[in-house]
C-alpha cells in the first residue's frame, strides 16, 4: 500500500498535476497562529506542519512547495505529532466533529473517526507516545475526555468520562511518555491527572484527580501547560506568573487490578519561580526541561530545574509552540551563549542532555510569525510573518502574476504567484486594511481601512502617492477604479458611495475628492464602474441591501454634489448581494445580480427589465461575491465562466446561466466565512481571504473538468427533469403533463364537438394557472417577469413577441422561478415575529382584523372581492345547515368568513395548517 511503502521526503515527489476537480488548492498563504507548528524534517529538507484553516499544510520550505491533506469539512481546532514525527492527528469543532489520523510521509489519512463530539467538536487532542492510542476533550460547557486505540476500526472510545463545568475549560492535554495509561490536562485554573484501565477486555471509566490554584499558599497565576517529568516521579505546569509547580506522583505505579476507590497519589509539592515573564510553552525533551515565554525566550533546565542555556531574540514575540528536529549535530564544547564548558560533576546526563541541546528547532509565535534556531551558533532564521488578525481583502494585478493581501493588523503584502515568492510589504499602524484594488493599468494600489480612510499607492514600492483622504465615516468596505483610471468610487458602512476624481496639477496626476451621497439606506453589497454603450465614459453603479440599483452621472457630478441618474428597484422581496456586467453573449447587454433565495437574474443594462430569472448554484449558502472569468489566450472565445464564493465555498460556473445544476461546481475554501474574492489576469487561479481564519488561498482552474461534468449531466431537458419530484417519469411530471393539455382543452372549450388540436404550446396567459395548480404560487410582481422573460426572449433579435410557451420551456421556466429550497415554515414564522404581538401564551400571533387589512392594504393589495373570493376556495365554505347561501352572503365579503372560521388570533401554524390548508413537517 501507500502507506506501508512509503519513506521520508517522498511526498513531494508526488506528481500532482492531473486532476479531475475544476479547483484545485495550488497554495495555502498564513496558518492559524493559535495551534502550534511542527518540524517534520531539518536539514537540507527543512519541512514543517501546521494548520491553516481546515487544511493540513506540509511545507517544504527550502523546496518552496506545499502539500496540502484535505478531508476536514471545518476549521480544524488541534492538532498533535507522534515521536517519530509520521504519524498526524487532527481533529475540529464542526458540528460533525471529525477525527483524522494522517501519515505524513505519503498524505494518506489512515484513520477518520465520525462523530467523536458531535455536540461541540474537539478542544484538545494528544497522542501517546507509543503511536497507538489518541486523547480528545471536547469543546463543550461540559467537556467530554475520551481514550481511542485509532489502530482498531471502531467508532466508539474505549473509555470516556464527563467534567464538571467548575474544572474550567480544559485546554491542553498530554500522555505521560513512560506510561500510555496515564496523561494529564488543564485549564487556566485547575489541573486534572487521568489513569485509565482494563479490566477483562473492557474498558472503564477514567479517574481523575483535581488540583487547583486553592492548593497553593502563593500566588501562582493562570495555568499554561503541563508535562510529565521525564524522571516519571513528577509532573510539571508552567504559570503566567512565571512559575513552575510541581506535582509529585506515585513512584513506582503499577496499574491497578481496578480503579481506586478515590483520588490520591498526586500532591503539589512545591512552586519553583523561574523567572517574571508569563511562561506559555513548556516541554520534555530528552533530559531537558524547555520552557517558552511572552517575550520570545526559549530556556533549557535540567531534571533539577537549573537552567542549561537560554535562546532569544529581540523580534521574537510570544512564542506558542517549540518543535525540535528529529536531526543531531556535532556535540558543541560548551553551552550555545555561554563560555563555560560542560561541568563534569553532570557527566552522568552528558549524553541526554548533549542530544537535546543538539537539536535545531521551530519556533512560532502568537503575532503569525516562524523563526528556525540554529542551537550551534544560537542563530534565529525568519521563515515568514504573516497576517495575525483577520485578512479581508486581496487583489491580484492587472497585467502581471501579482497578488496583494490585506489585514486587519495593518499588514500589506504583495506575492508573486507564480513563483510563490514574497515580494514587499507595508504596515499601517493607524487602521486596519479593509479592500484592496488595483487601477487597470496596473501603476496604483488603492486601499480602504476600517477608520474610513482611503491610500493611493505605488503598485511596486507600496509608498504613497498622495496625502490619505478621510471622507468615509465608517469603515470602507468597497474600492474600485474607473476603465480609464479617471475615477476611484468607494462605499462605506455608513451608506455612503463617494467618488474620487484624477487630476492634473502643476503638470502632475493627482487625486482629489469629487463628491459623496448618501446613495442607500441598508448595506451596500457592491460598487461596480462599467462603460456608456457608444462613449468610451465611465458609468457607476451600486447596489444596496434595500434592493436599490443606484446609477450615477459622473460627467455632470461636480465638488461635492455627487448626480444620480436612476433608481431602481430590483427585487420584491429577495435580497441582492452582488452584482457584474455579463459577457456580451447576444446582441442584448445584461449586468448579472444573485440573491439571497438562491436565484441569480439578468437584467438589460438600459431599461434594468428583468429579462431572466435563474436558478443560481445551491451550496448551503447564496452567492455573496461574482466576478466573470478572464478568458486564457487557449480558450475558445465563445467560452465564459463565473466565478463565485459562497459563505464559505469558491466556485465555478458555465455561462451562459440557464439553472443547469451540473454547470456548476464549488469547493469549501474557509469554513469559518469567505470574505474576499480575486482573479488572475490569466483566468488560471482564483484567490480567497478567509477574513477571521487569517489565511488567503491560490485555487488552480480546471476548465475541462468543469465541462465534461456539465456534459455528463445530460444535455436538453434531462439535467431539469432531474430536479423533478421523481424524475422524468414521476408522478409529478405526468401531472404537469396533464395541466398542460387540460389548458388546451380549456381552451377550445370543455364542451365542443368539433375536432380537437392538440398542441405541443399553450398561451403565456395560462403560466400562472399551470404554476399555481402544481404547487408554486407566484406573486403578481413575478408573474409578470416570467411572462415578459417568454414574451420578448426572442424580441431583440427578430423584432416580434412569443405569444405562447412549450412544455419544455415551461418545465424551465418552473425550476428557475420556483423557491429554490421549497416552501419554508421558518419564512412564515418570521413574517409574524415582524407583523405580530405576543399574546398571553407567549405566542406571536396576528389580530384577525390586522390580518385583513395587511392583505388588502399592504403588499399587492387584494380587494374585497378577491379576499373573499380565496377565503372562500381556501376554507371550502358551504351554507349553515337550515339557512341559504343568500344569508351568508348578506354579510360584507371576508367578514362573513371569519367570525366561524378564523379564529380571533392568528398564530403561524394556524395559518399554515387551517387556513392554507399546507402540512407542517414535523
Amino acid at each position: 500500500s501507500l502507506v506501508w511503502a512509503a519513506r521520508p521526503g517522498m511526498l513531494f515527489q508526488k506528481n500532482r498535476e492531473s486532476s479531475l476537480h475544476p479547483l484545485n488548492l495550488s497554495w495555502v498563504f498564513g496558518y492559524n497562529s493559535r495551534l502550534a507548528v511542527h518540524s517534520l524534517m531539518d536539514g537540507e529538507d527543512r519541512v514543517l506542519l501546521y494548520v491553516s484553516s481546515h487544511t493540513v499544510v506540509i511545507h517544504d520550505i527550502l523546496g518552496n512547495k506545499q502539500y496540502h491533506l484535505q478531508g476536514h469539512t471545518d476549521v480544524i481546532s488541534c492538532l498533535c505529532v507522534s515521536e517519530n514525527k509520521r504519524w498526524v492527528a487532527t481533529a475540529d469543532r464542526g458540528p460533525d466533529a471529525l477525527i483524522i489520523v494522517w501519515d505524513s510521509y505519503s498524505g494518506v489519512p489512515v484513520r477518520t473517526i465520525f462523530k467523536s463530539h458531535p455536540e461541540d467538536g474537539v478542544r484538545a487532542i494528544a497522542i501517546s507516545q507509543d503511536a497507538k492510542y489518541l486523547v480528545t476533550i471536547s469543546a463543550g460547557t461540559v467537556q467530554k475526555v475520551c481514550v481511542w486505540r485509532w489502530t482498531l476500526p471502531t467508532e466508539e472510545p474505549m473509555c470516556s468520562t464527563e467534567l464538571s463545568p467548575e474544572f474550567g475549560c480544559q485546554n491542553h492535554v498530554i500522555f505521560n511518555p513512560q506510561n500510555p495509561h496515564e496523561f494529564v490536562s488543564n485549564s487556566k485554573t485547575q489541573v486534572i491527572f487521568y489513569l485509565w484501565v482494563r479490566q477483562s477486555q473492557l474498558w472503564d471509566e477514567n479517574t481523575a484527580w483535581l488540583l487547583s490554584p486553592q492548593s497553593f499558599k502563593c500566588l501562582v497565576g493562570q495555568f499554561s501547560q503541563s508535562v510529565f517529568h521525564f524522571n516519571n516521579a513528577q509532573a510539571l505546569t508552567g504559570t503566567s506568573a512565571g512559575k513552575l509547580v510541581v506535582w509529585d506522583m506515585d513512584n513506582p505505579r503499577t496499574l491497578p487490578e481496578e480503579l481506586p476507590a478515590k483520588p490520591h497519589g498526586i500532591t503539589a509539592t512545591k512552586v519553583v519561580s523561574m523567572q517574571e515573564e508569563s511562561l506559555t510553552v513548556l516541554q520534555v525533551l530528552d533530559s531537558c526541561i524547555v520552557t517558552g515565554d511572552v517575550k520570545g525566550q526559549v530556556k533549557f533546565y535540567d531534571g533539577q530545574l537549573r537552567l542549561l542555556t537560554t535562546y532569544s531574540h529581540d523580534k521574537v514575540g510570544p512564542i506558542r509552540s517549540i518543535s525540535f528536529s528529529t536531526i543531531l549535530r556535532d556535540p558543541p564544547g560548551a553551552f550555545p551563549g555561554s563560555s563555560q564548558p560542560f561541568l563534569t560533576s553532570w557527566s552522568d546526563s552528558w549524553n541526554s542532555v548533549s542530544l537535546a541541546l543538539n537539536r535545531n528547532f521551530i519556533l512560532s509565535t502568537s503575532d503569525a510569525t516562524m523563526f528556525h534556531v540554529a542551537t550551534d551558533s544560537a542563530n534565529f532564521e525568519r521563515i515568514t510573518k504573516e497576517a495575525k488578525k483577520a485578512v479581508n481583502a486581496i487583489a491580484c494585478h492587472p497585467q502581471e502574476p501579482l497578488v496583494a493581501a490585506g489585514s486587519h493588523c495593518g499588514l500589506l503584502k504583495v506575492w508573486d504567484y507564480k513563483q510563490t515568492q514574497y515580494l514587499v510589504s507595508r504596515i499601517f499602524t493607524k487602521a486596519n486594511i479593509q479592500c484592496l484594488s488595483y487601477d487597470p493599468e496596473g501603476y496604483l494600489l488603492a486601499a480602504g481601512f476600517t477608520d474610513g480612510s482611503v491610500c493611493i499607492l505605488d503598485a511596486i514600492s507600496l509608498q504613497s502617492i498622495c496625502e490619505e483622504f478621510q471622507f468615509s465615516q465608517g469603515p470602507v468596505t468597497h474600492i474600485s477604479f474607473s476603465h480609464d483610471c479617471k475615477y476611484l468610487a468607494t462605499a462605506d458602512e455608513n451608506y455612503t458611495v463617494t467618488v474620487y476624481k484624477r487630476v492634473l496639477q502643476n503638470g502632475r496626476r493627482c487625486w482629489e475628492h469629487l463628491a459623496g451621497l448618501d446613495s442607500h439606506y441598508k448595506r451596500i453589497r457592491s460598487i461596480l464602474f462599467g462603460v456608456h454603450s457608444g462613449s468610451n465614459e465611465p458609468r457607476l453603479l451600486s447596489l444596496g441591501e434595500d434592493r436599490q440599483l443606484v446609477e450615477y452621472d459622473l460627467r455632470s457630478s461636480i465638488k461635492d454634489h455627487l448626480v444620480v441618474t436612476h433608481r431602481d428597484r430590483l427585487e420584491q422581496a429577495a435580497v441582492p448581494l452582488c452584482l457584474t456586467w455579463y459577457p456580451q453573449l447576444s446582441t442584448e447587454s445584461f449586468f448579472l445580480t444573485a440573491n439571497n433565495c438562491y436565484k441569480m437574474k439578468l437584467y438589460n443594462t438600459t431599461t434594468k427589465m428583468c429579462r431572466k430569472t435563474l436558478l443560481g448554484p445551491t451550496y448551503g449558502s447564496p452567492l455573496e461575491k461574482i466576478q466573470i472569468l478572464p478568458r486564457t489566450s487557449s480558450a475558445d472565445p465563445q467560452q465564459h465562466y463565473l466565478v463565485y464564493i459562497t459563505k464559505d465555498k469558491v466556485g465555478l460556473q458555465v455561462l451562459p446561466v440557464d439553472g443547469n445544476p451540473h454547470k456548476s461546481s464549488a469547493f469549501i475554501c474557509h469554513p469559518d466565512g469567505a470574505s474576499d474574492l480575486a482573479v488572475s489576469h490569466d483566468g488560471r487561479y482564483i484567490f480567497t481571504a478567509g477574513g477571521k481564519e487569517c489565511t488567503f488561498m491560490k485555487w488552480k482552474v480546471n476548465l475541462p473538468a468543469l465541462d465534461a461534468a456539465a456534459f455528463l449531466g445530460g444535455e436538453d431537458l434531462i439535467p431539469f427533469y432531474n430536479l423533478l419530484d421523481g424524475g422524468r417519469e414521476g408522478e409529478f411530471s405526468r401531472e404537469l403533463e396533464d395541466y398542460f393539455y387540460y389548458v388546451q382543452l380549456c381552451n377550445q372549450g370543455v364542451n365542443t364537438r368539433e375536432n380537437r388540436q392538440v398542441s405541443t404550446h399553450i398561451p403565456l396567459e395560462e403560466i400562472p394557472s399551470v404554476m399555481r395548480a402544481i404547487g408554486f404560487y407566484p406573486s403578481e410582481e413575478e408573474i409578470e417577469d416570467m411572462i415578459n422573460e417568454v414574451r420578448f426572449s426572442k424580441y431583440v433579435d427578430t423584432g416580434e413577441e412569443v405569444t405562447n410557451i412549450n412544455l419544455g420551456d415551461f418545465i424551465k421556466l418552473y425550476i428557475n422561478h420556483r423557491p429554490a429550497l421549497g416552501l419554508s415554515m421558518k419564512t412564515i414564522q418570521r413574517a409574524f415575529q415582524v407583523l405580530g404581538y405576543d399574546n398571553k401564551k407567549g405566542d406571536k400571533v396576528i389580530d384577525r382584523g390586522d390580518f385583513l387589512s395587511l392583505l388588502q392594504c399592504r403588499g399587492e393589495q387584494m380587494t374585497e372581492d378577491e379576499l373573499a373570493e380565496c377565503l372562500t376556495t381556501l376554507l371550502d365554505r358551504r351554507p349553515k345547515k337550515g339557512g341559504s347561501e343568500q344569508d351568508t352572503c348578506d354579510l360584507t365579503g371576508a367578514e362573513a368568513l371569519t367570525e366561524e372560521e378564523i379564529p380571533a388570533e392568528i398564530t403561524a401554524e394556524i395559518f399554515v395548517s387551517d387556513i392554507l390548508g399546507l402540512p407542517i413537517a414535523e
